[in-house]
């Protein structure tokens, strides 16, 4: 295939890994998913500029995009009136790239105590606090000091 354009109608399943850069910004637009074939599936664990965010959505409705999976988000983090939170046939997770086995395990340990806290109606440990009240919480509402 001499391009991306060209490519992107011939498969079904895209996973994409490209840097974000100016020239790759919205590379999947309208016209970009107007030339995939229909029912494909959309994978990003690059950047999630690199999807037009509405046009993603037309995209699933329309069914063009059969499923769309990925840990990024643009803006990141994503607000809470963002689409994409409520557009079918999509899977979203934490963006832990990089990370090792044993730090996945312990994010996942962490997810887990943190779910079973909030749905037992206990306190969450303040350690996992990021805002609380609309504020910075826990160690991102101190100052770090360096040594």
């Amino acid at each position: 295939h001499p391009d991306a354009a060209s490519l992107v109608g011939a498969v079904d399943i895209i996973n994409l890994q490209m840097p974000l850069y100016p020239s790759t910004e919205h590379f999947f637009d309208d016209a970009m998913f107007a030339r995939m074939k229909r029912g494909t599936y959309l994978v990003n664990t690059a950047r999630g500029k690199l999807i037009d965010r509405d046009a993603l959505v037309r995209a699933v409705e329309a069914g063009i995009v059969a499923g769309y999976a990925g840990d990024v988000w643009f803006p990141q983090p994503a607000p809470a009136d963002h689409p994409w939170r409520t557009m079918p046939y999509n899977g979203m997770t934490p963006h832990i790239s990089g990370t090792s086995l044993s730090g996945q395990a312990r994010y996942a340990a962490g997810t887990l105590e943190i779910l079973q806290s909030y749905f037992g109606g206990t306190p969450i440990r303040d350690e996992y606090m990021i805002v609380a009240g609309g504020q910075l919480a826990s160690t991102g509402a101190k100052p770090h000091k360096l040594d």
